[in-house]
């Protein structure tokens, strides 16, 4: 889809007119937007913009990675973190799991303290917030809209979603370590014996998911450069988001463990390349998700008679970027007609006067200028 596009009717996105909850949509309406979703997901060449975030994932893991384990660190929780990350990833895909378990567990013991604590994951936040550069581009192509913010704007959004991001996934990190003899001391502290450990074993994964959703749903409200409505905690894309990896995640193991040859194929480097797919097939899921909740917004105008069968209506967040980026366009065109044409610049015109004597050109030479300075 065209980000090229302009909106005839740009109407606000709290519009009251609009169905308040996806309930309200009709049945046609549902058909409508289900079938966009998939459409659109192909139309705006979604599964090679996953395999861009996967180039900006592989740069912003590793930095991700050392503000987690650093804040970890802290609170004595780092080697805990590292072998549970490393469990997960051993259920996934056991070789991707032998391949990145001595990485993770120098990140998780590197030491820091201080200064240097602080320094390190302020340029490890600022390099993790690369992905979320890219993932904005693709939100903006999944919106149809072009990028109008400028850097001033744009790079501190950034940062603020990655430091989101890390908190998220350190509260996801500490759900996943904090258990057992550590949930077993906290009750005996409280004089609640064994019953601290079982409740937080049951109601840890619902906590886990909720945090996972809200952090997709972050990504979808702030990244784009259209202006959404109003920030939901639970976004409905994210959650189908979440599930498809999920089953995504699950059928990619089981394929992994009984059909695949990559050992053979890819030899030492299987792990990374499992790990690689993995990492495309997460983003896909977020890319899937994001393309269904743009569609419902799309379905949502449309049952209030808002036009947005060809463009959804949200008016953007910013245009002064983009104007500037137009205006240098025009002027380029506007030099290429007259290259092609034979005038000349304009700026390089030499002024006459009424009698027809040719006058200096009003543009110096750089050799004129250095002969002023001496």
């Amino acid at each position: 889809m065209s980000q090229q596009s302009t909106r005839t009717d740009n109407p606000d996105p709290d519009a009251g007119t609009k169905p308040d909850s996806p309930a309200e949509l009709h049945t046609r309406s549902w058909k409508y937007v289900l079938r966009k979703t998939v459409r659109e997901f192909i139309a705006d060449e979604c599964p090679d913009a996953a395999a861009g975030l996967v180039y900006y994932a592989v740069l912003a893991l590793f930095p991700a990675m050392i503000a987690i384990f650093s804040v970890l660190g802290v609170v004595g929780q780092g080697d805990a973190a590292a072998d549970a990350i490393v469990g997960i990833l051993r259920q996934v895909a056991p070789d991707a799991a032998d391949t990145l378990r001595g990485p993770i567990e120098q990140v998780a013991s590197a030491p820091g303290a201080g200064f240097a604590l602080v320094t390190g994951i302020v340029l490890a936040l600022w390099s993790a917030s690369g992905y979320v550069g890219a993932f904005s581009r693709a939100m903006n192509r999944i919106y149809e809209i072009e990028e109008g913010r400028p850097f001033w704007k744009l790079r501190p959004m950034q940062l603020v979603v990655t430091v989101i991001a890390v908190v998220a996934l350190t509260l996801v990190v500490l759900g996943l370590v904090i258990s057992g003899d550590v949930t077993s001391a906290i009750g005996s502290a409280l004089g609640l014996g064994q019953g601290v450990q079982i409740t937080w074993d049951i109601a840890k994964w619902p906590v886990i998911l909720f945090v996972i959703v809200f952090l997709v749903a972050v990504l979808y409200y702030a990244t784009p450069n259209a202006k959404q409505p109003t920030f939901r905690w639970v976004s409905l894309g994210a959650v189908i988001a979440i599930l498809v990896l999920a089953l995504a995640t699950a059928g990619f193991g089981f394929y992994i463990a009984s059909f695949s040859n990559y050992d053979r194929t890819y030899g030492s480097l299987a792990g990374v390349i499992v790990f690689l797919l993995w990492l495309w097939i997460a983003n896909l899921a977020l890319l899937f998700g994001a393309e269904f909740d743009a569609e419902l917004e799309r379905g949502r105008q449309l049952q209030a008679g808002i036009a947005a069968e060809k463009d959804i209506q949200l008016p953007a967040r910013d245009t002064r970027k983009s104007d500037k980026q137009r205006r240098k366009e025009q002027d380029d065109v506007e030099e290429g007609r007259r290259i092609r044409l034979g005038q000349q610049d304009p700026a390089d015109a030499t002024p006459r006067p009424s009698d027809g004597t040719p006058q200096p050109s009003r543009r110096r030479k750089w050799w004129d200028l250095r002969r002023t300075r001496k």
